[in-house]
């Protein structure tokens, strides 16, 4: 039930919807209850017992009451005044027209509600899915390394989906069919009060039962909810990598892993759907039970004379008392159908409820523009329970080039990924201009920086538009850009030039021109601090001149942190700091540390000279 609130609050402000969905509920049960009342005066002119008709009907049009037995009186008023004016055809006519009104007007109201709750519908959804877009952005990158993709991709697509069919679709049967039992019954009371008390006697019993059905449906759902999660994630994987799936000759392989998951789901689903669907065909058999119970019961009633009721009045309170079994159906097939959109809305509030790790503090304060240095000061940093760095001091003045090298595994990534925040020190600081980034918005401080990654990420659009990411650059300067980055001679060469889409995350585009797209970008915001993560050791040796030559402008009067793969890459700058095992084991230039006779930069050295001789 909270999970559902917790749904349901999306649709906030509920002034805007809310009385007007009740008053077109409210009008559409009064006229249907109307429509089916109506068969006792027409089968009292069909059995001829429109005298009863006339001893019963007021002598003057009765005042306003917001009661049943004034609708009656109000009603058998009209009925004698057209039976004594126009005669039994009349009358029969009179009630046939009231019906066919009363049968417009509540499809007409019942219409206004769906179209009212189709809003709010979209409302929540939109709204949902907003949320647990927005969050996902702001959660550390930590959080992705622990989740699977195709999962998140789930929750976004399959959850987001079911709590649309399954639990604001049943909107209209957790108000409505409420309203409808309740008013349904006020009746059945009004006509006889023992016959409503002996259909009374079961309900608890089939609500019991439908209550343990929905209760295993829950069990279910989450794990076919999982299981879906699951299988989108094999999906994805091997569409990421589909190149080495067939290099590979991995098709029945992966066919295996996906056939593995696609199986659970679909045994998870056909149990859910056999539980699912044993909720209507009970609720149809108890109803009809208590039907047939009180055709019996309302019969020796009547047979014996314990009971005022007549015939025709009796046929119309089982014909009423059919009706009620419509909505008590839909309200239990609803509660079977809410169990798996309820899993799905917790798995999707889960992400939403996830506070970020990396995030501002209250008081965090803007960082002021770069003037003097960058310090990372007794840093310590672990993956969990996992220690990664250890007693890292290094400063880098404005406009140095500082480099780290090392051994795979040394932490050189890490340390470059604390400087724009995209996790924090487990003790320790990193400062710029003696300002804490902790103490700073993660904005201000981002803003600052630039960052070239090994892995070119690019979108799924124009030349142009990637290289223009998230500024205001004119077309002149992101040509100016592309031309400092060595990107401008393939652009123009393209289809459509700077208009040319570059497919799904650049697939159109070499890797050496990814790159420079990347580079482009990064030299368009102008950032005073530069991170390279190894922006060149996926390249062949003619596209990494030119990414090489791209990168030496883009570092010019700029504070550069290089993560190097190939040391002949940073053989010119200002430090290099050799990491081992998250420590820092040496610092100096390329000079003083290949002349280091037995140190591991000297070693690094030595080995890619001599493969590159091999």
């Amino acid at each position: 039930m909270k999970t559902y609130l917790r749904i349901l609050q999306y649709a906030r402000p509920w002034a805007l919807f809310l009385p007007q969905y009740l008053l077109y509920t409210v009008l559409t049960i009064i006229f249907s209850i109307a429509n089916f009342t109506l068969i006792i005066p027409l089968l009292k002119v069909l059995f001829d017992k429109t005298n009863t008709v006339k001893l019963t009907a007021p002598a003057r049009l009765p005042d306003f009451q917001p009661t049943i037995q004034w609708v009656t009186d109000t009603f058998n008023y009209f009925f004698a005044d057209v039976l004594a004016g126009h005669g039994k055809l009349g009358a029969l006519a009179f009630v046939c027209g009231v019906v066919v009104v009363s049968v417009l007007l509540s499809n007409v109201f019942r219409y206004l509600s769906l179209r009212l709750l189709a809003k709010v519908r979209a409302r929540v959804i939109q709204t949902l899915r907003r949320d647990l877009y927005h969050r996902i952005l702001s959660l550390q990158l930590g959080f992705f390394a622990g989740e699977r993709k195709g999962d998140l991709m789930s929750r976004f697509t399959a959850d987001v989906q079911e709590v649309e069919t399954s639990v604001v679709n049943t909107m209209t049967a957790v108000i409505k069919e409420p309203l409808t039992i309740i008013a349904y019954f006020a009746v059945l009371f009004h006509i006889s009060v023992p016959l409503t008390l002996f259909t009374l006697i079961l309900l608890p019993i089939s609500g019991g039962i439908i209550a343990g059905v929905a209760k295993r449906l829950r069990t279910q759902a989450k794990q076919s909810q999982k299981t879906l999660g699951s299988m989108l994630s094999v999906i994805d994987e091997t569409l990421g990598g589909i190149r080495v799936v067939k290099a590979f000759n991995a098709q029945e392989y992966i066919k295996g892993k996906f056939a593995e998951q696609n199986d659970q789901y679909a045994r998870t689903s056909r149990r859910i759907d056999n539980t699912r669907d044993l909720a209507s065909p009970f609720s149809e058999f108890a109803g009809v039970s208590v039907v047939a119970g009180l055709l019996y019961f309302g019969g020796t009633l009547i047979l014996g004379g314990g009971s005022d009721l007549n015939g025709e009045t009796f046929i119309g309170y089982v014909i009423l008392f059919s009706q009620v079994l419509t909505p008590a159906k839909a309200l239990s097939a609803s509660f079977g159908n809410i169990q798996r959109g309820l899993v799905a809305g917790e798995r999707v509030l889960s992400i939403i409820d996830t506070e970020p790790a990396i995030r501002d503090r209250p008081d965090a304060a803007v960082l002021p523009p770069f003037e003097r240095e960058i310090e990372f000061h007794d840093l310590n940093f672990s993956y969990g329970e996992t220690p990664v760095l250890y007693d890292i001091n290094l400063t880098i003045k404005k406009g140095q080039t500082v480099a780290l090298v090392g051994g795979s595994g040394g932490g050189k990534s890490t340390l470059a990924d604390l400087l724009p925040r995209f996790y924090d020190p487990s003790a320790g600081q990193i400062l710029i201009d003696g300002h804490d980034l902790r103490a700073c918005t993660l904005h201000s401080v981002r803003d600052q920086m630039g960052i070239v990654t090994q892995e070119s990420i690019l979108f799924n659009d124009t030349i142009f538009n990637n290289i223009r990411f998230n500024t205001a650059a004119t077309e002149a300067e992101v040509m100016e850009a592309a031309r400092i980055a060595n990107a401008h001679e393939f652009i123009v060469a393209s289809p459509d030039g700077y208009q040319t889409v570059i497919g799904d995350r650049g697939s159109r585009l070499s890797g050496g021109q990814r790159q420079r797209l990347s580079i482009a970008r990064a030299i368009l915001r102008n950032p005073p601090i530069l991170i390279l993560d190894e922006a060149t050791s996926a390249l062949d040796t003619e596209s990494e001149k030119l990414v090489q030559e791209a990168l030496q402008r883009l570092m010019q009067n700029r504070t550069s942190l290089v993560i190097a793969h190939r040391l002949s890459t940073v053989q010119h700058a200002d430090e290099i700091v050799v990491l081992q095992h998250g420590r820092i084991v040496e610092r100096g230039t390329h000079e003083e540390l290949i002349r280091r006779e037995g140190g591991v930069y000297q070693r690094l050295s030595s080995m890619q000279t001599n493969a590159a001789l091999v």
